[in-house]
């Protein structure tokens, strides 16, 4: 018994060792399985958040996908109400403008104009006056003009744009469409209707082509003394005049000139009154273009009191002049000008020109109005419309027999 006390206390200290060595671990073990715990805790919270991450993530792509599908949704519907449009609609949102300066009567082209701006959605600006003094008024503008385009009654105008060299090139697509005699041979400019000079006399006054002579020339005579009307300020008298110092040269056409001064002609500011004086019995002939007697016959009917005749001895009596056109070289827009030409020289304007104003058309393919003269039987004289530039000759020869102030 005494042995086994013994032993037991001997034994004392190493378990009280143990048993403090052992709890030291248990204390190790639950250090380590409570930071085991931590990590596991603070593990899964990041995985959480990054859980949340991705779901945003995938929200927000959700959210992209969903505007982009919103987006090709709104485009298709744009696409289909494109398709949709109609076809008059403008190719272009602003087709631009186009600044003509015309030397033709408003009354006469701004139909065919309209139609032009109508047709392109082009904004065309149009400035109206005489072509001598719309041509005169470029001159002096220079390189300043706004013009685009100028859209002259006769070849004297647009000849003397072209002589100081302010015309572009029109293209020869364009060019060929008319004959060669209608154009420029430089290429600065075109015809656009052609308008025969005549010889309008009064039927009310039983005036008949017989009374009539043969050729300018003829009305010298002093027979005609008072029976004569002429609008000499108008642009196409004043092309008619240069044509004859092309033809008759300087001191003929001066005789000329002089000789139906002495016979008192009646002076009219242009063509329409002057073939209304003779459709009123005030004069017996006129000198005038073509067309106007039309559209008094159109008015007023067949009982209208004025004829025309065409001259036949081939003088400039019976010349054939052009309204024309050419494109400015400090043209803006360029473009819509050279549109604007082809236009006038389509069929559509073409017919508009025969069958609106009676004049002929230049364009193969269009019928002249039935009730012109055909061109061919016209005797008109060999003379190249490029040759009468020299307006300013022509106004001071004018001048000087004292016809123009």
């Amino acid at each position: 018994m005494n042995i086994r006390l013994k032993s037991f206390k001997l034994l004392l200290p190493i378990i009280s060792i143990l048993l403090i060595a052992g709890i030291a671990c248990s204390d190790a073990a639950a250090e380590a399985r409570e930071a085991a715990n931590k990590r596991v805790a603070d593990a899964e919270a990041r995985a959480a958040t990054a859980e949340a991450k991705v779901a945003d993530t995938e929200a927000r792509a959700t959210a992209a996908e969903a505007k982009v599908a919103d987006a090709e949704a709104r485009a298709t519907a744009a696409e289909a109400k494109v398709a949709t449009a109609p076809a008059t609609a403008p190719a272009t949102a602003n087709p631009g403008k186009l600044v003509v300066y015309s030397g033709r009567k408003e009354s006469l082209v701004a139909p065919i104009i309209e139609q032009f701006a109508s047709a392109t959605g082009i904004d065309v600006q149009v400035k109206y006056g005489k072509t001598g003094a719309i041509a005169a008024t470029i001159l002096e503008e220079g390189k300043n003009s706004p013009a685009d385009v100028f859209f002259a009654q006769d070849p004297g105008g647009l000849g003397a744009i072209a002589k100081a060299g302010m015309f572009q090139k029109i293209d020869t697509d364009t060019l060929n469409k008319v004959p060669t005699w209608a154009k420029s041979k430089e290429a600065q400019w075109v015809g656009l209707s052609g308008r025969a000079r005549t010889v309008v006399y009064s039927t009310k006054n039983n005036i008949s082509p017989e009374d009539l002579p043969a050729s300018l020339e003829g009305f010298t005579d002093p027979k005609w003394k008072g029976r004569i009307g002429w609008p000499p300020t108008n642009g196409s008298f004043q092309a008619m005049v240069t044509a004859m110092r092309v033809q008759w040269g300087e001191e003929k056409t001066r005789t000329w000139l002089k000789g139906i001064i002495s016979n008192e002609p009646k002076v009219y500011p242009k063509n329409t009154p002057t073939v209304a004086a003779a459709g009123a019995g005030e004069i017996d002939v006129g000198f005038v273009n073509h067309y106007y007697l039309h559209r008094f016959i159109a008015e007023e009917g067949e009982g209208f009191g004025a004829r025309n005749h065409h001259l036949n001895s081939g003088d400039v009596g019976s010349l054939i002049l052009v309204a024309g056109a050419g494109i400015l070289d400090t043209s803006k827009n360029t473009g819509n000008a050279k549109k604007f030409l082809n236009f006038m020289l389509s069929p559509v304007a073409q017919q508009y020109f025969t069958g609106q104003t009676y004049e002929y058309p230049l364009v193969e393919g269009v019928k002249a109005n039935p009730l012109l003269n055909p061109i061919d039987k016209i005797n008109k004289p060999s003379i190249d419309m490029a040759s009468l530039d020299d307006l300013a000759g022509t106004q001071k020869l004018l001048k000087e027999v004292g016809l123009l102030n």
